[in-house]
């Protein structure tokens, strides 16, 4: 497989190693000399210096005969249009960093489908995810990566006073945004059916968007009313907007500490419902006055790897009970990733890795990847792509023939993540998170692959 790598930064560095080691070959584009000299002198790639978006240098590079173009850059027009461009002039799939959340909004145009870009990736938002998966439900199976996030699991116990005691599913309205994944009844786990019935004291796994969720789990279980959850964010970065964004709920009550006196306007605009404090969180006696000690989760996600260290060590000092950061710089993350336990860090999460994993789980080749196991071991959580040739295409989920014990659990269109319908309609190129047994996974892959 051929892949050109646009911009050789922590990222595209990363990516070129990893793909040239698999034995793919790779191509880097680099305006930088020095960053094109490293490269060189220590992975097995060929670089071109020059600018990733002018069509002569994709020309050069070969761009028409390209399985994957990966525009990495720090600079989002750049990876914007370099993809566009490389799309036009014959690449297979491209796949584009972006920065800024904005070109994530689709609520006034979507920057991904006008510019003809296969895969709109942001690593801030990747690491957000990651970050959020502890903070909204620590019992979670996590394949909340798939759908960037929009798509939860969780776990609640159906309550004898709930009014869906011995119904059957296809009895139980629930929330088109949600689907019962699996129960689990006296230690026995069960893939449902239609025909399933709940009984009080049954394991529920529902999967479906956060805001759907909470309304079900109180369904399910009256009392599993939650108490707030306090969340103090050291900066107001492009990961935090991200993280605001994935905790919007009234359970979360968050804080958010920066000293751009001007971003804070913006962030208070923008989320009134998020208290921002103009200071520095790197002096230990504001995070003794904004009481640390009394969070839930601290998390520190600036852009400097020492400030989120220190910020975080003084958290953990003062008493949070839970403390996350962002780590950028490959020697830091490796020693941290050692002395998690020793000074109680609860989570690392490197932008760099977060983006690398998402980009190579496109380029794959295998015809599914493995999100989870269930808890009996008899089963599993799998993403799987529609190919092509799948007599799946164009077909309703209705009409599908799936095998027993499967519930498809998310769908993701090209632009588009949902919870899928019995309408919906399956395209080429579709991605499907399915619960299913071991021994149905091989007929998944015949249906789908």
């Amino acid at each position: 497989m051929k892949a050109l790598i646009i911009g050789a930064g922590e990222v595209g560095s990363f990516l070129s190693q990893t793909l040239s080691e698999d034995g793919h070959d790779v191509v880097v584009i680099e305006q930088d000399p020095i960053l094109c000299q490293e490269i060189n002198e220590t992975q097995n790639v060929k670089t071109i210096e020059g600018n990733g978006s002018s069509a002569k240098t994709l020309a050069e590079a070969d761009v028409a005969n390209c399985d994957f173009v990966l525009a990495v850059t720090h600079d989002d027009r750049v990876n914007m249009m370099a993809c566009s461009i490389a799309k036009v002039l014959g690449s297979k799939t491209t796949i584009a960093r972006a920065h800024d959340q904005t070109y994530a909004d689709t609520s006034f145009i979507n920057y991904q489908l006008h510019f003809n870009i296969d895969y709109l990736i942001s690593a801030e938002a990747l690491c957000a995810i990651e970050l959020a998966k502890l903070i909204r439900n620590p019992q979670r199976i996590s394949v909340e990566s798939f759908g960037r996030g929009d798509i939860e699991v969780q776990q609640v116990r159906v309550n004898a006073s709930s009014r869906h005691v011995n119904m059957s599913l296809k009895d139980i309205r629930l929330d088109r945004d949600v689907r019962i994944a699996y129960i689990i009844r006296e230690n026995k786990l069960t893939i449902p059916t239609a025909d399933t019935v709940l009984e009080a004291e049954d394991l529920v796994t529902i999967v479906g968007t956060s805001k759907s969720l909470v309304h079900v789990k109180e369904e399910i279980n009256p009392d599993t009313a939650r108490k707030k959850v306090r969340i103090v964010i050291f900066s107001g970065t492009e990961t935090a907007i991200a993280l605001v964004r994935l905790l919007q709920s009234s359970h979360f009550k968050i804080r958010i500490i920066e000293k751009d006196p001007h971003l804070c306007e913006r962030l208070a605009e923008q989320f009134p419902h998020v208290t921002i404090i103009h200071g520095d969180a790197t002096s230990l006696r504001l995070l003794e006055e904004e009481q640390v000690e009394d969070c839930d989760f601290f998390v520190a996600c600036s852009k400097d790897d020492e400030d989120n260290i220190m910020t975080a060590l003084q958290a953990i000092h003062l008493g949070a009970k839970n403390t996350q950061l962002i780590i950028n710089r490959p020697d830091y993350e490796h020693i941290l990733n050692r002395l998690k336990k020793t000074v109680g860090l609860n989570l690392a999460i490197s932008p760099r890795k977060a983006m690398g994993q998402e980009v190579l789980r496109y380029m794959s080749t295998k015809p599914y990847h493995e999100l989870a196991t269930l808890p009996d071991k008899t089963g599993k959580i799998i993403e799987i792509r529609v190919s092509g040739t799948s007599p799946c295409i164009n077909k309703q989920i209705r009409e599908l023939p799936l095998p027993t014990a499967t519930v498809i659990v998310a769908l993701f269109h090209k632009f588009q993540t949902k919870v899928p319908g019995a309408d919906d309609t399956i395209l080429a190129g579709d991605r499907l998170v399915i619960v299913t047994r071991r021994e149905k996974i091989e007929e998944l892959v015949n249906l789908f692959a």
